[in-house]
């Protein structure tokens, strides 16, 4: 399984910490910026993120910034993805479960132990195979297909 990590400034510390731990658990791990505290503009990093989900580079994405918000929207103008804010375990169970979200997002303030559950909570989780979840799914698809 590959994990795609995008970050601004403010996250770059927590993946950092992220990415160790999960290199050591025998996770892959492509990094796609940034690659330092100096002071960057997260959508640069976000679409290449999100490109990297659709050109299957990565299974799943991980999207950190100051408050995980302004980069999960910017993960979201990308066709194909589904990116969720969360703040806790059960959000990530929630997104995953019933949206099969592609990309997770949250704020680079999160303590790392919390960090990593959520991560690792949001690549073991299964998407639904529901059929009202599969529904709205698709019809955020075509939605997004046609306009």
């Amino acid at each position: 399984m590959k994990i795609g990590f995008a970050n601004d400034h403010r996250g770059y510390e927590l993946k950092e910490k992220l990415k160790k731990s999960l290199l050591e658990k025998k996770y892959d791990v492509i990094d796609y910026g940034t690659y330092s505290t100096e002071s960057v503009d997260y959508p640069d990093f976000a679409f290449r993120l999100g490109n990297a989900i659709n050109n299957n580079e990565v299974d799943y994405g991980v999207a950190i910034c100051g408050s995980g918000i302004g980069i999960s929207i910017a993960c979201n103008k990308v066709k194909g993805i589904r990116c969720a804010r969360v703040t806790n375990v059960e959000d990530v169970i929630a997104t995953r479960n019933d949206n099969n979200s592609n990309i997770v997002a949250f704020s680079g303030n999160i303590p790392e132990k919390e960090a990593l559950e959520i991560v690792e909570t949001f690549v073991t989780t299964k998407a639904s195979t529901e059929e009202k979840h599969l529904r709205r799914i698709k019809k955020i698809q075509e939605y997004e297909e046609n306009n």
